[in-house]
């Protein structure tokens, strides 16, 4: 369900930004954009197990259409349901019930659209950290390393900076470059919202962070692609 697919263009266009971006600074900038940050498996089991204490709170509040079930199924033969025919009946339930709900979450466009958002921006925001632990932190000398994070299915994005960035910068400096990314997202042309906001932190960056004369560039200007 990859949102929007990059061309080469797109890719040129991201990679020239940050390029242009480093020019005027010493810090560094890593691009990278992922059709997803999880497969949310977990969210048909949670639904599968509300759906399943929803039943129970039914049977609590209106005890009578367990027997309704009951009969339905025996034809009203017999006689009254035993207690125990009732759990039997009302567990049988609940796992059907479940297995329906699975069943329906196995389609990744499901589970993604019944995702709560803030779950999405938590798994957004955890993957953009791992990835940032990896690619960027502690890979150039002076600590200026910033990673711009784009998720395509989730349309969400992360900005995380090094030390040095983020003992000079507060976060909410980088609202403009986000607002920038985000606009773009929308507009179904996330590689100019990359570029954007690529120029907008190396605007941010840029201030602290000058460019001096031996700066090199220690991390790559392409966009990378997971």
């Amino acid at each position: 369900m990859t949102a929007f697919p990059l061309s080469d263009a797109d890719r040129a266009m991201v990679g020239a930004a940050v390029t242009a971006a480093e020019a005027g600074t010493d810090g560094e900038i890593l691009t990278i954009v992922t059709p997803r940050s999880d497969e949310y498996r977990d969210t048909g089991l949670v639904y599968g197990v509300l759906a399943m204490l929803l039943i129970v709170a039914s049977a609590a509040t209106w005890p009578w259409w367990i027997d309704a079930k009951i009969t339905f199924v025996t034809g009203g033969w017999g006689e009254a349901p035993s207690a125990a025919l009732r759990y039997l009946a009302l567990l049988l339930y609940e796992a059907v019930v479940f297995g329906i709900v699975l069943l329906v979450f196995r389609s990744y466009r499901v589970r993604i659209a019944l995702t709560p958002n803030r779950v999405k921006a938590a798994r957004v925001h955890g993957r953009a950290v791992r990835y940032f632990k990896v690619g960027a932190e502690k890979r150039t000398v002076a600590r200026v390393g910033v990673l711009l994070y784009l998720s395509l299915d989730e349309r969400l994005a992360e900005i995380v900076a090094d030390e040095a960035i983020h003992a000079k910068v507060p976060p909410e400096a980088w609202g403009d470059a986000m607002v920038a990314l985000v606009d773009e997202v929308r507009a179904g042309k996330p590689a100019h919202g990359m570029a954007a906001a690529v120029g907008a932190i190396g605007t941010i960056i840029g201030e602290h962070f000058p460019k001096t004369d031996d700066d090199i560039n220690e991390l790559p200007d392409r966009l990378i692609e997971l």
